[in-house]
């Protein structure tokens, strides 16, 4: 699972990954700041289950903070795109190369309105356009992908048994197969058997179609910390009502991250304030109560930590899975609950076993339910939090 984080140039991408990672980034106020595509490792949200089972967990990975389990996922900032990038303006080409790879979009929107659409400083931009345009640029993309060849491919296809299998073959790459592509063909009511015959509108619809399904987005409303922020992210939550906006500060939250690592405050991310325990200056304890104030009091929360969990656990619905023995808890290192994996919904014991690792799944013969002891078959569908112990034939 990849969370890849998107938006225009210039809008606090590189300041939204590094708050989330901690990453030694360049961070500049100037368009195309990021050039390659930036790799990290964030933590997502977990309600532990050590209480439950009257433990105290000790992760290998990671970290346990009463109660609260932060479990690793790996995240990418890639390149600001600017309008025409399907067309190769900016670093259009490259950017939208890097989204192949990625499971779901954080997009990150400028909700103050200070650049405009080229990134560049101007205190006049429209957040709304923001969105819009990124929708575009991958739709185009996208159509742009399924249009390769086509009519040649069509009309082959039309003598081999239809559309469907030579369209999954043509979007493979966007993690695509033939079952969702025949879904989507019914959906959009075009006829698998006679693709020649579908319309440049059919094939943007259906760009579109797949760019919903396989790249869910959540719009993460940075810089609320400025005054304009407010109205133009209620204005934008009304034309965009289909979409999870999340108010986030990521300058406040990369503040209080770096605050809190040299041991000037207590602060654990995702929460709603932090305790002042290291000596600071006049001018400190200033920048920390403000964002006290117009950021965590307002928004309950710097909201970087509450987009990424919005985006795995309600975009990608993931759910939480510790594998773990009824009798024994930890690891030969003496780690309990080492571990946590994060499945998609309706994942069954037996996926669990190839996630762990494929011997296990191939000597799979059974799975307890740590939490109720009692065993379970390798169809049965695994609940989030849920305890499992994998019984193989070896």
């Amino acid at each position: 699972m990849l969370v890849g984080i998107v938006g225009k140039a210039n809008v606090g991408k590189s300041t939204f990954f590094k708050a989330l990672t901690l990453a030694d980034i360049l961070i500049a106020n100037y368009p195309f700041a990021t050039i390659k595509p930036n790799h990290g490792v964030a933590f997502v949200r977990v309600q532990c289950v050590d209480r439950e089972l009257n433990a105290q967990c000790n992760p290998r990975v990671g970290m346990c903070v009463n109660g609260t389990r932060f479990v690793n996922i790996d995240v990418m900032d890639v390149a600001g795109l600017v309008p025409g990038a399907h067309e190769g303006k900016g670093m259009g080409n490259q950017f939208l190369d890097d989204l192949r790879q990625a499971d779901v979009f954080l997009h990150v929107v400028d909700m103050s309105g200070s650049t405009n659409e080229r990134g560049e400083p101007v205190g006049t931009g429209d957040p709304a356009f923001d969105i819009r345009f990124l929708e575009i640029e991958v739709d185009m993309w996208i159509l742009s992908i399924i249009k390769k060849g086509w009519d040649r491919i069509a009309r082959q296809s039309e003598h081999e048994g239809g559309a469907v299998p030579a369209l999954a073959r043509q979007v493979s790459g966007l993690k695509v197969d033939e079952s969702f592509v025949k879904l989507g063909l019914n959906t959009l009511k075009m006829d698998p058997a006679k693709p020649s015959t579908w319309t440049e509108e059919q094939l943007h619809s259906l760009a579109v179609h797949i760019r919903k399904k396989t790249k869910p987005m959540v719009i993460v409303a940075n810089k609320m910390d400025i005054p304009q922020s407010k109205e133009n992210l209620e204005r934008c939550k009304k034309l965009f009502p289909d979409y999870v906006f999340v108010p986030v500060s990521a300058e406040s939250e990369l503040a209080l991250k770096e605050a809190s690592s040299k041991g000037l405050i207590k602060y654990i991310p995702g929460s709603t304030s932090f305790e002042m325990s290291g000596q600071l200056s006049d001018k400190q304890k200033a920048a920390l109560e403000f964002i006290q104030k117009n950021v965590l009091d307002k928004w309950e929360g710097t909201g970087v930590q509450k987009a990424l969990d919005v985006a795995v656990f309600e975009m990608l619905k993931m759910i939480a899975i510790f594998p773990g023995g009824v009798g024994k808890l930890g690891d030969a290192h003496g780690n309990i609950l080492p571990d946590c994996f994060l499945l998609p919904a309706g994942s069954t014991a037996f996926d669990f076993a190839g996630r762990i690792h494929t011997d296990l799944q191939k000597n799979f013969v059974a799975a307890v339910d740590v939490k109720t002891r009692r065993k379970i078959g390798r169809d049965t569908l695994l609940k989030n939090r849920d305890v499992i112990e994998i019984m193989t034939s070896k």
